[in-house]
Formats: structure tokens, C-alpha cells, sequence
């Protein structure tokens, strides 16, 4: 698992950095077309966009993998070990569900829903753009599963 949780961890962080890399190259060329040629380039402005929702959701899966999500830490530590591995698996399936939810469900019926509609600019389906929301709730819903076993094995603290 831990193998696993590593692979995809590093392939996130590349595809992360790959994508922040190209918005920093697309935003030059942005002020470059703009302000140097005085013919402003809407295609690498629209794309810009688009990745930067790209980067945000996979950057998103890298902190659930990490355990890094939002808590409450303090009202946690107050309580006996072992309400403390039931909150934090309490943290962990609230996060399952709403992947499953809001990322899965949802981005699959918004991605078929857009398939037919085309970017302005860039003449490509928008629908290609929203695969990012399933693609990314799957992945969440892995690590949370992860998560809540290395919890309940005991092995929380090479997870956190």
C-alpha cells in the first residue's frame, strides 16, 4: 500500500509541477503577445485556466494523500486514543463521501453535460477539461480508503 501511495503521490506532484511550469510559460507568452506584438493570444489565456483547475484538484489529491486536509486538531488531542482513531476515521469517510459525491457523481453528470459544448478559443470540448473532477474524486476516495486502514492498523503516525 505504502508503495502505491508513494507512485501515485509522485506522478501527482510531476503532473502538478508540469502544469504549474506550462501556466508560468503560457502567462509570459500572455504578456509577451500582449504588451511586445500588441495581439493579445486568448487561446493560452483560456488554456491557462483551465490548467490552473487541473493543478488546484491534483494538488488537492496530493494533500489527502499527505493527510494534510483541514482539521481540528486540538479538539481531537483533548480525547482518549481511541476516540481519537475513530474522529480521525470520521474525518477520513467524511472525505470519501463527499469525493464520491460532489467529484465523482457530480463531475461525471457536469463532464457528459459539457462534452457537447466548445471551449471559445481553443475549439476543444469542455467536457475534456471536467474529466479532472472523477479523475481526482477517485483518487481521493483511494487515499481516504488508504488513510482509514493505516489508521486502524496502527500505523497512523507513517501516515500522517
Amino acid at each position: 500500500m505504502k508503495t502505491l501511495r508513494t507512485a501515485l503521490t509522485r506522478l501527482l506532484n510531476l503532473l502538478a509541477g508540469v502544469s504549474f511550469l506550462v501556466m508560468v510559460a503560457l502567462t509570459c507568452w500572455q504578456v509577451f503577445t500582449r504588451y511586445i506584438l500588441d495581439n493579445p493570444s486568448s487561446w493560452s489565456e483560456e488554456l491557462v485556466s483551465y490548467m490552473f483547475a487541473w493543478m488546484s484538484l491534483l494538488g488537492a489529491s496530493i494533500v489527502i494523500s499527505e493527510r494534510g486536509h483541514m482539521n481540528i486538531p486540538i479538539l481531537v488531542d483533548m480525547t482518549k486514543p481511541g476516540v481519537q482513531k475513530l474522529l480521525h476515521c470520521l474525518g477520513e469517510t467524511i472525505a470519501f463521501l463527499f469525493s464520491l459525491v460532489i467529484l465523482v457523481f457530480g463531475g461525471v453528470q457536469i463532464a457528459n453535460l459539457a462534452m457537447g459544448q466548445m471551449t471559445s478559443s481553443l475549439g476543444v470540448s469542455i467536457g475534456i477539461f471536467y474529466v479532472v473532477l472523477p479523475l481526482c474524486g477517485v483518487l481521493n476516495m483511494l487515499f481516504t480508503a488508504l488513510n482509514i486502514i493505516e489508521i486502524l492498523s496502527n500505523r497512523e503516525k507513517e501516515a500522517v
